[in-house]
């Protein structure tokens, strides 16, 4: 025979509450994991420009672009051409005609980069002691070299290498400006150097 199931008086139903919200859970119940978050889109780059490309895809048989930019380095009297003047250029002008008269003069002909060096920076330097304002130094076209060796070699060497000197410490705080020379006072083998005033 069942027993009816019995319900809770009003009584017990408030006794029962009261205990229930003092009573604190034995086990903790676990939230359920937070769902991962999407994955964002990567941010639109747009597209790279095209880059030059210094050598181009040639084909067998096709023609040279005359027109197409070259990266040679112009030759060293193009460049020294091209550099800024410093100088009074009233005075510029005159020493590229060869008007201005150079008031002393160093003749490296023949000497090693070893010799020559020391010769030019002492030269430069008691030059601008003494005042001097443009002084010629020769350094010669160089002579002509067996162009079927099997190493390229340059062309007068110290004709290349006495501009760099006169750009590089002690030089270049006496120096304020280097031109090739006119052809009457030795052209492609020399150089005017125009020194600043001494401190």
């Amino acid at each position: 025979m069942s027993r009816k199931p019995r319900h809770l008086s009003p009584e017990e139903r408030a006794l029962w509450d009261s205990v229930a919200r003092q009573a604190a859970p034995m086990h903790k119940r676990r939230k359920p994991p937070a769902a991962p978050p999407e994955p964002k889109a990567p941010p639109k780059t747009p597209d790279p420009a095209p880059r030059y490309d210094p050598l181009p895809r040639f084909r067998v048989g096709q023609m040279a672009d005359p027109k197409r930019p070259d990266d040679v380095l112009p030759g060293l009297g193009e460049r020294l051409r091209a550099a800024p003047v410093a100088m009074d250029a009233k005075a510029h002008g005159r020493m590229k005609r060869g008007k201005l008269h150079p008031e002393g003069r160093l003749d490296l002909h023949g000497m090693t980069l070893s010799e020559a060096h020391p010769e030019l920076i002492a030269f430069i330097l008691s030059s601008q002691a003494m005042g001097r304002r443009l002084v010629l130094v020769i350094t010669g076209k160089g002579r002509a070299r067996d162009y079927e060796a099997p190493m390229p070699a340059r062309h007068g060497v110290l004709r290349h290498q006495v501009p760099q000197w006169l750009n590089l410490p002690p030089l270049r705080q006496a120096v304020l400006q280097i031109a090739p020379a006119h052809i009457r006072h030795g052209g492609e083998g020399a150089y005017y150097v125009y020194l600043r005033k001494p401190r």
